[in-house]
This record gives C-alpha cells, structure tokens and sequence, in this order.
C-alpha cells in the first residue's frame, strides 16, 4: 500500500445494510467509483458487516470484492479473493443458554434464530423469528436444534417490545454473559462477550499495516458504536439510528443518496 495516499485516511471502513447497500441490496454505480477512486488513490476499503459470511459473500463477490472483510459483528475475518476465514469467533452455547434463560425470566418467550459459525454456517430460524424473505435460512422443529453446531451469534425478537426496549433488557439481565448489540430493524444480537466491529475490524487493519487513526468509518445502526469509537472520523447516514447520529463526527445522505459517495468524493476533491 501507498504511505503517500493524498486521502486523510487510508482505510475506509464501511457497514453494509442501511450504509453501502441501498434498500434493494445493490451498491449504486456511483458508490462503486467512489470507492474504486479511493482505493486507486492508496486507500484500503473493508466491509465490516453484522452478517455473517454466508450472507455477505454474493455481496462481496458481485462488488468485485477482494480484499478483506469484517462479519458477523466482528466475529469472522474474511478474505473474500481467497473465499477463506482468517479468524473466527464463537459464541459459548452454554453461557448463551443461561442469558436466555434470564432474559426471558424477565420479559417471557422470545422468538430465536441462530448463526452457526463457519463458511458455510446455516442461519436457523425457530417459530415466529421474522426475517427476510430473500435470506436463506434452515427452519427448526424444536428450538434444541440452536445448539446443535458451535454459533457465531443469536437474533432475538420479542411479540410485544420494540428492538431498543429488547435490547435494553437483554444487556441489563445478561450483559455480563453475553454481548447484547441492535443492528436494525428486527435485528436483536447476543455475541460472544466482548466482540464488536471494532474487535474484527481492528484486527483486519492490523493485518493491512493500519490503525485507528488511519480510519474513516461510515454506518447506521447502533453495533456499528464500537466502531466509530475506534476510528479517527465517524460517518453516519441520514438513515442512521438516532444513538448513531448523536456520537457522528458527520452525518451524510441517506444509503438511498449516495452518503458514502458524497463524503469520498469530498475528501478526493480536497487532495486533488
């Protein structure tokens, strides 16, 4: 890599959902030159992403994608050119159990769904979990069935309390057990405790001969926190969680809007 990069920042960190992707999970045309223009001037672009590899890989491989990426919250490094995991993070079935177990002593059942750890980890999903549509998932019998395979994380939702009220709960009760993180819309996670993007992102950028002060982050939903709390600029989207948007450095247009294209082509103008 370039040590004479005319950009601010050598490595730009970006979310996927609700930051690069827009509501159609495409990367809009104008996204993908800003980022080539970026990387063409010496920068380094990662994917840091709640999801976990298998459902980030088509992603990554219809960008053209590379280099590496941060998923599953921080748990999977992931060379995306070498289609191979650098590190992998598991959740602890057995502590996992007692935070759910403690949460719904608090607040009665909640629905589940599970990530199991790997390339090739399947998604399951128990009754009454929502998710969406185009995602593929393995739909459980019996809820015995989250503890079959090691787990990189669960999803929790609940019939009557809203994501941030959950969330709430759930680290209040077993917050010493587990990581209890919101990453969007019907998207509750219980992580290993501990793990953040900025744990895999951190160790992504470390691999890459960067750091924290080399590092513009841009996204929208409150597990991307730890993140912009490591990195030297934040960016959140217009679309972005309100406990985003009140920790920002920025706040950019919308995913829709081109946010991540807007504050890169900036930054490129300014180096010219």
């Amino acid at each position: 890599m370039s040590s004479s990069a005319p950009l601010p920042y050598r490595l730009i960190a970006t979310d996927l959902d609700g930051t690069l992707l827009r509501g159609d999970h495409t990367v809009s045309e104008r996204s993908r030159a800003a980022l080539a223009a970026a990387t063409a001037a010496g920068a380094a672009h990662i994917v840091v992403t709640g999801r976990s590899v298998p459902w980030a890989r088509q992603i990554l491989d219809d960008l053209g994608y590379d280099g590496l990426a941060v998923c599953g919250q921080g748990a999977q490094v992931y060379h995306a050119g070498e289609h191979r995991l650098l590190t992998s993070v598991t959740l602890d079935r057995q502590l996992a159990g007692l935070a759910l177990a403690k949460i719904e002593a608090e607040i009665g059942p909640i629905f589940l769904a599970a990530s199991q750890d790997g390339l090739e980890g399947d998604v399951l999903v128990g009754a009454g979990y929502q998710y969406h549509p185009e995602l593929p998932v393995i739909h459980m019998k019996d809820d015995s069935e989250l503890w079959s395979a090691p787990l990189n994380k669960l999803y929790l939702q609940h019939g009557d309390l809203d994501d941030d009220e959950l969330a709430r709960v759930a680290r209040e009760v077993a917050g010493d057990l587990v990581g209890v993180t919101m990453a969007g819309e019907g998207i509750v996670e219980l992580l290993p405790l501990g793990l953040s993007k900025a744990t895999g992102l951190s160790i992504a950028a470390r691999r890459l001969g960067l750091k924290a002060a080399d590092t513009i982050a841009f996204g929208d939903m409150p597990n991307d926190l730890p993140m912009f709390a490591w990195a030297a600029h934040g960016v959140a989207m217009a679309n972005a969680h309100d406990e985003l948007k009140a920790v920002a450095d920025e706040v950019t247009t919308s995913n829709e809007d081109d946010g991540i294209a807007v504050v890169l082509e900036r930054l490129l103008a300014a180096a010219a």
